[in-house]
């Protein structure tokens, strides 16, 4: 019984992993947003609906029962019944009477008495229990009291309670508000629920980084995926009867490499497919994918988080694919998608976009081409405009491929003036842009200076613009470099494919320099 358990279950858990793809086409993932608010009810009870219990526990005096005093003697009850003898006997009728009438006073007197001490024992009842119900009357007084107390704090808890509550909700309403504005912080926010709320095993890590580019519409996601030996490989369990012994069987490596590169690539069109699928306000018109999986780099004997797959797909691309009937890594090939060969190699890749927004150097764009008169002179601008004219340009030449061109902060000491991510996966990258508004020759130093911020930005590639132009030895030192160098000429051929023609007189700039 126990070996067909565990088969069963071994089964269920493999199939799940072939169907990884196919599960999130059952599923909708939408943000259901109503379903995000705070619904609870603020349960705690009010304190003074409890009173008639707790009163109920102080012993409340009963009224005493008071002592009925003895009847009066009547003196009638006591005379004497006088007989023929006791007539003719005076002294004996005397004697009868003296004998009636003690008795009389006796009783008399013994009824005074009588009434005396009832009289007191009632006093003292009547008095334990004035007593008794004055302690009972101040106990249910500091219960009432305690309780407005209670009550009174539990309407602060209410209040409280009912103020976070509203909050919560005017929170959901205002992220979704703010999400469908494109707000880069609420459509993060967004994708993140709907990345959160997807259903993967539980050995799967649940970790992401996401950034937005609200320029390109671009959703840029690095992924934690599941290591290799993170997958479960039982495949059946016998139970050997000669041996009382259980014996498991598990998958081939060969099998096991497959199903890796089945899971990755469906983690990868899932993940994509869900964001596509979510976004209901259309803030996203591409997404870069970055999978990553931290393995043991045994060259160093360290684990180290290594990229295997990287893809970049457009929502009008990936709206074509009918993902129920795909082949998951065909599919993704076909998107032009990078990984090794055999992902299961854990082979690391060079992101297609590796985007880093968080530079603190970059500032907001300002637009400048709109202010600019045609046959403005290009060389005479100021050169903080000039920075952001590049930016602006270039902008629009990386923007139809999902770029993204970010300028910094003006410091003019030969650094870098502007970067692009651009996610085209053969030329694409961080690209370091640098602005030189030049009326002179730009010497080489200009160039190896560019050079050496590629190199430490961690750039694919540099581009240097001038509008004048550069000397022989600064072409000849970007001959097989990642450089780019964009004179006077180039530059006003590139704002003319945009619609707009200026010009670059510089002997009017040096004129107006001097």
């Amino acid at each position: 019984m126990l070996a067909e358990e565990r088969t069963e279950i071994a089964k269920e858990d493999l199939e799940s992993l072939t169907n990884l793809l196919k599960h999130t086409l059952s599923v909708n993932d939408k943000i259901e947003w109503e379903t995000l608010k705070r619904t609870d009810s603020f349960n705690k009870p009010i304190p003074s609906n409890s009173f008639k219990q707790k009163s109920a526990l102080i012993s409340k005096p009963e009224k005493p029962i008071l002592l009925t005093p003895p009847s009066k003697p009547e003196e009638s009850a006591f005379l004497p019944s006088i007989g023929l003898i006791d007539r003719l006997f005076s002294s004996r009728k005397q004697n009868k009477i003296q004998s009636s009438q003690k008795q009389f006073d006796e009783a008399q007197l013994f009824w005074e008495s009588e009434c005396k001490r009832i009289e007191n024992k009632n006093r003292q009842s009547l008095s334990e229990y004035e007593f008794s119900l004055e302690e009972y009357k101040q106990k249910i007084a500091r219960l009432k009291n305690l309780l407005q107390e209670e009550d009174n704090f539990w309407t602060e808890e209410k209040v409280l309670f009912d103020k976070e509550k509203q909050e919560y909700n005017n929170k959901i309403d205002q992220l979704r508000e703010e999400y469908f504005k494109f707000n880069p912080d609420a459509v993060i926010e967004h994708f993140e629920l709907v990345l959160n709320g997807s259903d993967y095993p539980d050995y799967f890590p649940r970790d992401f980084n996401i950034e937005y580019t609200p320029d390109s519409k671009m959703l840029y996601i690095d992924y934690s995926l599941p290591s290799l030996d993170s997958l479960p490989t039982l495949t059946e369990v016998k139970y050997i009867a000669t041996k009382k012994e259980l014996k498991e069987s598990h998958l081939s490596s060969t099998a096991l490499n497959n199903l890796y590169d089945h899971v990755i690539y469906c983690i990868c069109l899932r993940t994509i497919h869900e964001l596509y699928e979510a976004d209901e306000a259309n803030s996203i018109e591409s997404v870069v994918f970055n999978g990553w999986v931290n393995v043991l780099n045994k060259s160093i004997g360290k684990k180290s988080n290594t990229c295997i797959v990287s893809i970049h797909v457009k929502k009008s691309e990936f709206s074509e694919i009918d993902l129920e009937h795909v082949d998951p890594k065909l599919c993704f090939k076909s998107l032009k998608g990078v990984s090794a060969s055999k992902i299961s190699s854990i082979t690391a890749i060079q992101p297609i976009v590796q985007l880093s927004k968080k530079d603190k150097r970059f500032i907001q764009g300002s637009d400048v081409l709109d202010s600019l008169q045609d046959e403005a002179n290009l060389a005479s601008m100021p050169w903080e405009d000039f920075e952001h004219l590049l930016r602006e340009i270039f902008q629009k030449e990386f923007s139809s491929n999902g770029g993204e061109v970010k300028v910094t902060q003006a410091s003019r000491d030969g650094g870098v003036d502007a970067i692009a991510f651009d996610p085209d996966p053969i030329r694409g990258g961080k690209i370091v842009i640098q602005a030189k508004r030049y009326t002179n020759t730009v010497g080489v130093a200009a160039v190896r200076d560019l050079y050496g911020t590629v190199m430490n930005e961690g750039a694919t590639k540099g581009i240097l613009v001038t509008t004048s132009d550069y000397g022989p030895d600064a072409y000849e030192f970007v001959r097989n470099k990642p450089l780019t160098l964009m004179n006077g000429s180039n530059l006003l051929y590139l704002l003319e494919n945009h619609g707009r023609k200026f010009k670059i007189d510089l002997q009017e700039a040096k004129k107006l320099y001097k």
